[in-house]
């Protein structure tokens, strides 16, 4: 299946100025419509337990991102939704697989399912969970890779490897399309693209112009290794956009951000300017040869920066 993702907000971050747990939901579902109406293909949340830096500090509020996803779900009609991405490590992959197919059931068939190995080891340690060595969490992640796609497609799945099982259990009902698209986030070179050739609809770069352009070559180089065919995958990536209707503007949010004590490390990462400096910035990443463009925004609690960066760059990706 391809991974129905072009223009993709993320959303990391719940706490909105002058909104309170009461009015958090609501202005989520405003935010979530809003990028519909203005070109965005889809929405998709964090799999964390607690905030990240450099989004905010780990008392900030987090949601459980497929809870979330279930209610955006009904609250929107064509965006496609899904966690960038599910960590292997919090739930067993047959138990993250029927909760996907619960949200696609819910959303009408627009669910995809996010995996990834998992890395922030201060929130496994606070909430109870082992943190496996580096070479152990990708063995559990191609395990899970196959176990999720044999709960959508199978009438009973059965799996047996060294770290996950299972025993011809079913996932009754089945994906609204008989299936569901897989996405593997992450950059590294020699496992995590390698098993996106072997086993993803879509993968989810990081990096600049230049360095997801190698990815891609990387990545066909393991396609042609395993036999699958290049343009079966979704490639997209994922970045950070500060965008205004004038120059000076967007310089005044990153000035504010400067002010609350982000890193001079973190707003080099931003791409920021008015429609045609954003515009122009991600069209390279298109070139590059990228077919999908997540990004979050600090702002995105302001419905209008969400519609002007959704018919701005919905003209790139759309």
């Amino acid at each position: 299946m391809r991974l129905p993702i072009t223009l993709d907000l993320h959303i990391p971050n719940f706490n909105y100025p002058d909104v309170g747990p009461d009015a958090v939901f609501s202005r989520l579902v405003e935010i979530a419509q809003t990028a519909e109406s203005s070109g965005f293909s889809s929405v998709s949340l964090m799999d964390h337990l607690h905030q990240i830096g450099p989004v905010g500090p780990p008392q900030n509020w987090m949601f459980e991102g497929s809870t979330m996803l279930a209610a955006i779900a009904a609250s929107t009609t064509r965006l496609t939704l899904g966690l960038l991405v599910g960590s292997v490590t919090y739930r067993n992959p047959a138990i993250a697989a029927k909760t996907t197919t619960t949200l696609d059931i819910i959303s009408g068939g627009r669910a995809w399912h996010g995996l990834g190995a998992g890395w922030f080891e201060e929130e496994h340690a606070a909430y109870g969970y082992q943190f496996p060595p580096l070479k152990q969490r990708f063995e559990m992640l191609e395990e899970a890779l196959q176990i999720s796609r044999a709960m959508f497609t199978q009438e009973q799945a059965s799996f047996a490897g060294k770290h996950f099982h299972v025993d011809a259990a079913y996932n009754n009902p089945k994906p609204l399309r008989g299936d569901i698209p897989i996405l593997v986030g992450g950059s590294g070179e020699r496992k995590t693209l390698r098993l996106v050739a072997q086993y993803a609809d879509g993968c989810n770069l990081f990096g600049g112009p230049d360095q997801v352009r190698h990815l891609l070559g990387v990545l066909e180089q393991h396609c042609a290794d395993v036999g699958r065919d290049f343009t079966q995958i979704t490639k997209t990536g994922l970045g950070r956009v500060i965008i205004a209707r004038t120059q000076e503007q967007a310089q005044r949010k990153l000035e504010s951000l400067r002010s609350a004590g982000v890193s001079e490390e973190a707003l080099a990462m931003f791409i920021a300017g008015d429609p045609d400096t954003v515009g122009e910035r991600v069209q390279a990443f298109k070139d590059a040869g990228l077919e999908g463009y997540g990004f979050s925004m600090p702002d995105s609690h302001d419905l209008e920066a969400v519609e002007l960066a959704g018919r701005t760059l919905s003209r790139i990706f759309g």
